[in-house]
């Protein structure tokens, strides 16, 4: 597993260009006599084992396949070879520990029901598991739960943090357009300052968080950008706020898109301008199933034990896709810890590197939820 892990890592590919990585895993599942289908989304792979156990549920497991358009600054040897892209979030690791499943369920098929395995592409905010979903993944292989993980820096090597219920927060993108009425900055009386405005509004828009939504929740809305005018010495006509929010859940994310258009307007139209808000790039909440998250919990504690694995850590404001497979079907994601990031750097780094050591612990983990078939049953 090592070999193919350094191999992905040294070449790595971005969103909806996993050419390569793909004919890899085509290759490898069908060596190993696995049904095959291809061009999900593009460059996606679905593979499907049928177990010789007799009837039982059929479990989705999923890996993303992408990599981040970022420089590498590590030296070893299988550093990339493609100046500005970089597996800098370990999907060459969750993509060769569902290659090593696959490879020992392929060889050992002693289990009942069916095992789909998910090779997706584009999760790194293109959305590639949405479109998949929106292909019929799941009309073409109905499934009963779908699992998937994401490697953990900070959190100790070879453990599992297992959530019941939210564990990835909700995103968006947004432009605020704010259009007042451009003058020369000395005489700011003539016209209507639409950078006066946006400060305005960046302000209240966090009376959104500490006044509107309860303490006991969480969300974020962040301003990253504002782009507007073009010399010292004019007032602009236009400014444009640019961010991102976060929530836990939809319905909270739902109120935060309200509550931000309604302070926009409202804003705007008591200064004499007017004001737009324009969402894009929308995840869901992850959330997970109880009863997934609880047969997986059950599982992981059997292979590792019960001090290696962890239901009592925060959730996290990140956003990740796997969201769109858990509007599809029930299931879990969950978290396998990377190690120290003082090793391994943290997510997105140019230092990261997935650890080697949790390769066979990731693998073993997805063959024993598919051996221990009666816990997902009874889900």
């Amino acid at each position: 597993m090592i070999e193919w892990r350094h191999h992905i890592h040294a070449h790595p590919e971005l969103s909806f260009a996993e050419f390569k990585t793909a004919e890899l895993v085509t290759r490898l599942l069908k060596e190993w006599g696995i049904e095959v289908s291809t061009q999900w989304a593009e460059t996606g792979v679905v593979g499907r084992i049928k177990g010789l156990a007799g009837e039982g549920p059929t479990i989705a497991l999923r890996a993303d396949m992408d990599a981040l358009p970022l420089t590498e600054k590590n030296t070893f040897a299988h550093k990339s070879c493609h100046e500005g892209k970089m597996h800098a979030c370990g999907h060459d690791g969750h993509t060769t520990m569902l290659l090593g499943a696959a490879r020992y369920l392929a060889e050992h098929p002693n289990f009942a029901g069916e095992v789909v395995l998910i090779f997706q592409p584009a999760e790194e905010g293109e959305g590639g598991a949405r479109v998949m979903v929106n292909q019929g993944l799941f009309d073409q292989y109905p499934s009963d739960y779908v699992f998937g993980l994401h490697n953990w820096p900070g959190l100790a090597a070879g453990e599992i943090a297992v959530h019941d219920g939210p564990v990835m927060a909700g995103m968006d993108t947004f432009d605020i357009i704010i259009d007042g009425n451009g003058t020369h900055g000395a005489m700011p009386h003539m016209g209507t300052d639409p950078v006066v405005i946006a400060a305005q509004i960046i302000t209240a828009l966090q009376t959104i968080i500490s006044r509107n939504i309860s303490p006991l929740e969480s969300g974020v809305i962040s301003i990253t950008q504002m782009e507007a005018g073009t010399a010292a010495t004019i007032i602009p006509d236009t400014v444009t706020l640019r961010g991102t929010t976060r929530a836990l859940d939809n319905e909270s994310h739902q109120y935060l898109h309200k509550r931000m258009i309604d302070l926009v307007h409202g804003i705007c139209e008591g200064y004499g301008a007017t004001g737009r808000v324009i969402f894009g790039g929308t995840y869901p909440a992850t959330v997970n199933s109880r009863a997934a998250s609880r047969a997986l919990e059950t599982v992981a504690i059997g292979l590792l034990g019960d001090d290696k694995v962890h239901n009592k850590l925060a959730p996290s404001m990140g956003a990740e896709d796997f969201s769109f497979f858990l509007q599809a079907v029930p299931g879990c994601y969950f978290w396998i810890g990377n190690g120290p990031t003082e090793g391994t750097c943290s997510l997105h780094s140019p230092h990261y590197d997935f650890n080697d050591q949790i390769l066979a612990i990731g693998a073993s983990l997805w063959v024993s939820l598919i051996y221990q078939h009666g816990l997902v049953k009874k889900i």
